[in-house]
């Protein structure tokens, strides 16, 4: 069955090259200098970014083990981070918005960077710190920089679609190609060099550092809205507002909020769907090969996002289709494929028929971010944009903590079926979005802040 792996691999390597090493001026946007040279560095910077993430994913759970932790107090640990994000997140994406997106971009290099650090500590209070600062931080790289790069586009007065060009290229590289060369890295300093679990993360903290470095050296300052009178509990409200007054907004929410979920419940159960029987699977090359997939869908964007047919609200619809039905495969292949009943050994048949499945829904996450990116800067007004898109993660958060405390209450296929009908959900949502998508705003932001202005006299008396 090992040859398997490596079949998957190169079909999908093959694939992906052939996408890109045959594209035409079709499939190209045609740009100017200044902008080629602002998205590159762009690139860079997030790619280090992504490089200081990607580097931790693979060694959280095994440094914590190493420490000697059981698996409810690991569970804990992780259940944090994303408490973390969901609290924090909304009150540091109005920061974002009201003290500068490229200051915010700065806090997330240092808060990750302090969490790091962490790390070198066994003490249990103290990696719970980490996690909280990781939450905190998860919730910045989501937010501030996509911000600050719609923000500097449109400041720089670049034509909207080839922010879409930035988008996939920033999936393709960021979410791709710099994960796979993190994992494999990471590998080579724990076991070719014998660095230990923490080097993972001493490494990242150095990939932040150099980030912050060229943040700071290029990036010029933009803002939401930077208006002096305006505290956080009136930017929640103007955001809250903003969501229940557009529906666009608020199915566009939706609908990352499903898919997200789906997508982190996903990371969690992967693992024992491919090894019930405790199989022995290559845990790395595994992984590696569904960010090749995720290269494989940004790929696709990309040429789906350079022509302005088919919509992306349009062909998104298939994409939520396409990945539900490939989470089902587990619970299909329990009923049709019989079970082996033999500890160890490789993957099973059942085994490897998910995997592909797996495979197809990594695709879709690949051109689920370039897509949901772009639709984001459609929809979401500027002045508030870090808030919304936190506002978005506040129910995805709690969803993956409900997952996280319940994991071992449901069986696998249960999971899996809950996913599912999450991204057919999805897909009826973004049925509706294409329908109202050419429609006005009821209202825009600008109308909103003055309509509360005018009513926040009558409120005092």
């Amino acid at each position: 069955m090992e040859v398997f792996y490596y079949l998957v691999f190169g079909f999908l390597a093959a694939v992906v090259a052939g996408l890109e090493l045959s594209k035409n001026n079709k499939d190209r946007i045609n740009t100017s200098q200044p902008f080629n040279s602002f998205k590159n560095n762009y690139l860079l910077v997030y790619s280090l970014m992504m490089a200081g993430d990607w580097l931790q994913g693979p060694y959280v759970y095994f440094l914590y083990s190493q420490y000697g932790f059981s698996k409810g107090e690991i569970g804990q640990l992780f259940i944090a981070g994303f408490g973390s994000s969901m609290l924090f997140g909304t009150i540091v994406g109005s920061l974002a918005d009201k003290q500068g997106r490229r200051r915010a971009c700065v806090t997330y290099c240092i808060t990750y960077i302090l969490s790091c650090i962490t790390k070198h500590s066994p003490q249990y209070k103290v990696l719970m710190l980490g996690r909280v600062l990781g939450g905190i931080a998860t919730s910045l790289l989501f937010s501030a920089f996509e911000s600050w790069l719609v923000a500097e586009h449109f400041k720089r007065g670049f034509d909207q679609q080839w922010l879409s060009l930035t988008f996939s290229k920033a999936i393709f590289l960021g979410n791709g190609l710099v994960a796979i060369v993190a994992g494999l890295f990471g590998n080579f300093l724990v076991d070719s060099l014998n660095l230990g679990p923490v080097a993972p993360f001493d490494a990242a903290a150095c990939f932040l550092a150099i980030g912050m470095a060229v943040i700071l050296s290029s990036w010029t300052e933009n803002y939401g809205d930077p208006s002096e009178n305006k505290d956080l509990l009136t930017q929640f409200k103007g955001a809250a507002v903003a969501i229940a007054s557009d529906e666009k907004i608020a199915l566009l929410g939706a609908i990352q909020s499903l898919f997200e979920g789906s997508m982190y419940t996903f990371v969690f159960l992967w693992t024992p769907a491919l090894s019930p029987n405790e199989e022995d699977i290559p845990h790395g090359f595994i992984f590696a090969t569904f960010m090749l997939a995720s290269m494989l869908g940004s790929s696709i964007a990309s040429r789906l996002m350079a022509h302005s047919s088919p919509k992306v609200e349009s062909y998104m619809q298939i994409v939520f289709v396409v990945s539900a039905a490939s989470l089902l495969l587990p619970i299909v292949t329990t009923f049709l494929v019989p079970a082996a009943n033999v500890k160890g050994g490789s993957i099973s048949f059942s085994g490897c028929i998910q995997l592909l499945g797996f495979c197809t829904f990594e695709a879709c996450v690949g051109i689920f971010w370039p897509s949901i990116m772009k639709m984001r800067s459609q929809y979401i007004p500027e002045e508030a944009r870090s808030t919304i898109m936190n506002f978005f993660r506040i129910p995805l958060n709690i969803f993956v903590c409900i997952v996280l405390y319940n994991v071992n209450a449901f069986p696998i296929t249960v999971m899996f079926g809950m996913c599912s009908i999450f991204l057919f959900v999805a897909s009826i949502l973004q049925r509706r979005l294409l329908v109202i998508a050419d429609k006005p705003k009821s209202e825009d932001w600008n109308a909103m802040k003055e309509r509360d202005a005018e009513a926040e006299p009558l409120n005092v008396a």
